[in-house]
């Protein structure tokens, strides 16, 4: 029968609750200079948390218990609450050298509210279900709060690809290699984050270990009797009471992207130098090298965005 599955809300607060690197630590530190007491928590996440390195640009999530506190402008505090979240850059010196990070602001609320299945926007669930680090908490209610919106986009990531997968006989069998794999690439098109196969087949293979534990995790937290043959697994799912499957998301998801793209738009409002790092960016997502014109590198505003739709309206983008 093999070890027990483990208890998911057990599995989250283990990786939730590592020590942060020092760098995640300083740019943190920066972060709650900015915002101030308004912040709740601090969520580090993304390839430099799995490369286990501070080169590059480090990715936070910014929980804030209300968007007015988090700003002196009012126009930022209203941009956030009405299309969340913010996004911002940040470079600060250390003793460890530049450090550079780009972290997007969302309310405590909204961050719950992401993670739950039936929304258009995958963007929680999609970070969530991967590796993640509490940097910071400013008390118990907010550990609580992130500890249960962790636990829910693992199980609505999981969830929603589990029942769109066919089921013979009552049953539904997969590898939890392509079960991730269908649940990476489903979150990535969902945003106009185009990924080969292969990163995303290496984004499980950084710690499969980790991914068929979470995977038997969400199983087990959905109450379906599992037996294991090999590297595949046979489970019987209960019945679609999340009602996972009744959004037909084929439907929904030019609509997501539509979505999406304007919160590109207005994060270029608070990004800084947005240009350079958005091609760069489709780059290394692509691998294709995109360099823009002098006029769309001075007057980003007039002539960079128009760039950006070209590329997304490619057929590989899409």
């Amino acid at each position: 029968m093999g070890a027990p599955p483990p208890d998911l809300e057990a599995f989250v607060r283990a990786e939730l609750f590592q020590p942060a690197p020092t760098a995640a630590k300083q740019l943190s530190d920066e972060i709650l200079r900015r915002h101030g007491s308004a912040v709740a928590a601090v969520l580090f996440y993304g390839s430099c948390l799995r490369r286990r390195t501070s080169e590059g640009v480090l990715d936070f999530y910014v929980l804030v218990d209300r968007y007015r506190d988090a700003y002196r402008s009012r126009l930022l505090a209203w941009a956030n609450a009405a299309l969340p979240p913010n996004v911002f850059y940040l470079e600060i010196e250390s003793e460890l050298g530049p450090l550079r990070c780009k972290y997007a602001v969302i309310s405590l609320r909204d961050f719950e509210r992401g993670a739950r299945p039936g929304g258009l926007r995958s963007g929680i669930w999609a970070r969530f279900c991967q590796p993640a680090l509490a940097v910071h908490l400013c008390d118990d209610r907010a550990r609580e709060a992130v500890v249960a919106a962790v636990v829910e986009s693992t199980v609505t990531a999981v969830a929603r690809t589990l029942y769109e997968l066919p089921a013979r006989n009552g049953s539904t069998r997969f590898t939890t290699a392509a079960l991730w794999q269908q649940v990476l690439q489903g979150t990535y098109s969902a945003e106009l984050r185009p990924e080969a196969p292969e990163t995303i087949q290496n984004l499980y293979q950084a710690d499969p270990e980790r991914y068929d534990r979470a995977a038997r995790a969400v199983l087990a937290r959905l109450g379906a009797p599992v037996r294991s043959a090999g590297a595949e697994i046979e489970a019987i799912l209960p019945a679609d009471s999340e009602a996972w499957t009744r959004r037909d998301w084929s439907r929904l998801r030019a609509l997501a992207k539509l979505l999406y793209f304007v919160q590109l738009l207005k994060s270029a409002a608070t990004f800084g130098d947005w240009l350079p790092y958005v091609l760069w960016k489709l780059e290394r997502h692509t691998g294709k090298k995109i360099v823009p014109s002098e006029r769309q590198r001075r007057y980003p505003f007039l002539f960079g965005w128009p760039l950006l739709l070209r590329l997304l309206w490619q057929r590989d983008l899409r």
